[in-house]
């Protein structure tokens, strides 16, 4: 089975969502044109990290909403980034999961909060996994500073997930751990990842860009640079078991010791 991804490689308007909703318009708009199947954007795509002003500034429904009418009239699936989510005085970093006919099939907020820019003093962790299905294949998204616990992405891929899609606002003067930790996902796990990160800055960070589409055997099948691009790549869902019975890993655990 073979998919058309695209990443939209945003650059995020700093606390500005109707600014970001028009910059997300145009560039879905831009990815079908080419055919795209599924759409990915970046981590909080909506609102940067304006965290002080979540309060005043989180909308998943409206964002939610926006994408729904996206999916149904470009006819895609949209793993749609993730955005502040507020739940009575709680706000947590979610990421909403469109099928092509607007329904929204599932939602994961952030389990690993990143203390260095003090995720934890404004957002809540999540309790719940990445997993979820689309054309009835079995796929998992994370956020950002998840990508660190390997344990954690190997619990997706235990469970089936065979494309990890990442959503992420890495800084840019850590790509190299970005490009490092995205290639080793890929390999010790045998399935395809496939990240979108955000261009330009914000009052304290510039961002990295570097989006990647890396196939199971932890091959670079596409990468961005530094600025706002849509980056597309064409992955093909067989070669992942095609890889899992060439170097067999899954059979060769030792789970009772580790």
């Amino acid at each position: 089975m073979k998919l058309n991804i695209s990443c939209l490689q945003m650059d995020i308007t700093f606390g500005d969502p109707q600014a970001n909703f028009e910059t997300a318009n145009r560039m879905i708009m831009d990815a079908c044109l080419s055919g795209s199947d599924i759409i990915v954007l970046p981590e909080l795509w909506t609102t940067g990290y304006d965290l002080q002003n979540l309060p005043q500034l989180a909308n998943i429904q409206e964002a939610i909403s926006f994408l729904q009418d996206s999916a149904v009239k470009n006819d895609i699936h949209i793993i749609g980034g993730s955005v502040a989510n507020q739940n009575g005085q709680d706000i947590y970093n979610s990421m909403p999961i469109l099928a092509k006919d607007g329904q929204l099939i599932h939602t994961y907020s952030k389990l690993h909060l990143f203390k260095l820019m003090d995720e934890h003093l404004y957002l809540k962790d999540g309790h719940d996994t990445g997993l979820f299905s689309l054309e009835d294949r079995t796929f998992a998204g994370v956020i950002c500073y998840d990508i660190r616990f390997p344990e954690w992405i190997r619990r997706h891929v235990l469970e089936g997930a065979e494309v990890l899609f990442v959503s992420a606002e890495w800084p840019l003067k850590r790509l190299d751990h970005w490009r490092a930790l995205l290639i080793a996902r890929a390999i010790e796990n045998q399935c395809y990842i496939v990240a979108c990160n955000r261009s330009g800055s914000d009052p304290n960070n510039q961002f990295a860009g570097h989006s990647m589409i890396i196939d199971p055997w932890g091959q670079v099948i596409a990468e961005a640079g530094l600025g706002e691009q849509i980056l597309q790549a064409e992955i093909d869902l067989d070669q992942v078991q095609q890889v899992r019975k060439t170097i067999p890993i899954f059979l060769d655990r030792k789970p009772d010791f580790y």
